[in-house]
């Protein structure tokens, strides 16, 4: 099967029409039919529904024209051109995302009132049978570089230190769930998960559906702090197509959209590594692993600068080509540089009264100038990224304390999506948690995860890796 990409003109031109004749339904707050019971996929293959399901996929991914919304790459495209990810809004567009895909899937014959599924890998850490079966013809299969995503589960997303919704908060639910599963996920998968067109693969929709129950189960858990739906982060509206938008604030809870989930309850425990994806198989909790420290690499040193009128580099290193051995770096800081990260951190925690326009406030990691070799853009693997790892490595919290976030070529197409390939990682909020003698040096180790047919050799070089300090504010609120 042939997919093509269609022009950003040729897309527009074409979707308008398109989308005019979809008649989807409008969406009203408080609707009043019955919600739509969205199920995970080993119950939604039981419904009756997964013959329909399976023609329906099959019949939009034959569909030839790309600038209907009855082809499968019609869907591709609308995320390619407008999709948000390492930035706010990013759950919330692809709520409103799914729910026109499902609306489309329904104008299809025997799907009408078809639930949503959902993979709920916290349970099944491997992509389900269905999806994995290469015979020829079916439609949930394509190409992937593995199908067990254990290494991206993480219960941090659902700890009680993780009271705040939106991005650019401390502990903030939704950068915690984007840098993990939900990165990881995408990496290990790999093949068209590992890009932009990601949608390509079916799985796809199943893993959005499940990262869309995990936020509705963290808020149902109690104790958020959610934008109330009269607060201005709701304003305004999300584009998929020139005529197709969602208002922002229906987009605010799965019963603005009419529908629900069968299970409602976010998870407690990790399933084990096991080699099959049995139910019976998955009570054990995961005790927290021993994360060493990587050994240090030689890397050249790059010089502290001015970065803009607000953040300046302290210093980093160049040409880190990442392999499938970790590795650390230690940046070239000098004691005074170190004592200026030490104090930024402490105005973001104790900020004055009257604070000084140049004040530095806040701290983040750069890797700049990120390239993928060969077979590292097909993905199966990703790296956890750690700030001031211990030397003799941590086994508290499996480094969770240490953790910046991750790194693959999911990430990477994402940032070079709409320019150079850069990755900013907040790092405030964890050096906020370390002692003074833990701020005496700055070391950033690259933990290589890998899947089951992951690449060797090299597979990525950053360009530069630094830290930054700025005056611009670390978080919008500081409960």
């Amino acid at each position: 099967m042939t997919f093509s990409l269609i022009s950003r003109r040729n897309f527009l031109k074409g979707a308008g029409g398109a989308i005019a004749s979809m008649s989807l339904p409008s969406l009203v707050l408080g609707q009043t039919a019955p919600p739509s019971i969205r199920l995970e996929w080993n119950q939604f293959k039981t419904s009756g529904y997964y013959d329909s399901f399976y023609k329906a996929v099959q019949n939009m991914r034959a569909y030839p024209d790309t600038s209907n919304p009855l082809s499968w790459e019609y869907w591709v495209n609308v995320h390619v051109k407008y999709c948000p990810h390492g930035s706010p809004y990013f759950l919330a567009w692809h709520r409103g995302y799914l729910y026109y895909f499902e609306q489309q899937l329904r104008k299809m014959p025997g799907l009408a009132d078809m639930p949503f599924p959902y993979w709920d890998y916290y349970k099944y850490p491997r992509i389900p049978d269905d999806f994995t079966n290469s015979t020829t013809g079916n439609p949930l299969y394509v190409p992937r570089s593995g199908t067990n995503v254990y290494s991206a589960l993480t219960l941090a997303p659902f700890s009680s230190k993780v009271v705040n919704f939106q991005r650019n908060t401390r502990n903030a639910f939704e950068t915690s769930i984007e840098s993990k599963p939900h990165n990881p996920v995408h990496n290990l998968i790999g093949g068209e998960m590992a890009n932009m067109t990601s949608p390509r693969d079916p799985i796809f929709y199943l893993h959005h559906a499940n990262i869309d129950r995990l936020w509705y189960a963290w808020v149902l858990s109690g104790g958020k702090k959610v934008p109330s739906l009269t607060d201005s982060y709701w304003a305004g509206s999300f584009t998929y197509a020139p005529s197709l938008t969602i208002t922002k604030s229906q987009t605010y809870a799965p019963s603005s959209l009419n529908y629900d989930y069968a299970n409602k309850t976010q998870p407690s425990s990790l399933p084990p590594s096991a080699k099959s994806s049995s139910p019976f198989k998955l009570t054990q909790a995961e005790m927290p692993r021993f994360v060493p420290r990587p050994g240090l690499g030689n890397f050249p040193a790059t010089a502290a600068r001015a970065v803009s009128q607000t953040s300046r580099s302290l210093g980093g290193v160049s040409n880190v080509v990442l392999t499938e051995t970790s590795v650390s770096a230690q940046l070239p800081l000098t004691a005074s540089n170190v004592q200026v990260v030490q104090n930024a951190v402490s105005a973001a925690l104790n900020p004055p009264v009257q604070l000084a326009a140049n004040t530095l406030r806040s701290v983040k990691v750069v890797l700049d100038n990120l390239q993928l070799f060969g077979a590292g853009a097909r993905g199966g693997y990703f790296y956890n990224i750690y700030i001031n790892l211990p030397p003799s490595g941590d086994a508290t919290d499996g480094g969770q304390k240490y953790l910046l976030g991750t790194v693959g070529p999911f990430e990477i197409a994402g940032a070079s999506h709409h320019g150079t390939a850069t990755l900013e990682f907040p790092a405030t909020e964890v050096l906020s948690n370390f002692s003074s003698s833990e701020l005496k040096e700055v070391t950033i180790s690259f933990e290589r995860i890998s899947g089951e047919n992951a690449p060797k050799g090299q597979v990525l070089r950053i360009g530069e890796v630094r830290i930054e300090v700025s005056t611009d504010a670390p978080w919008e609120s500081n409960p």
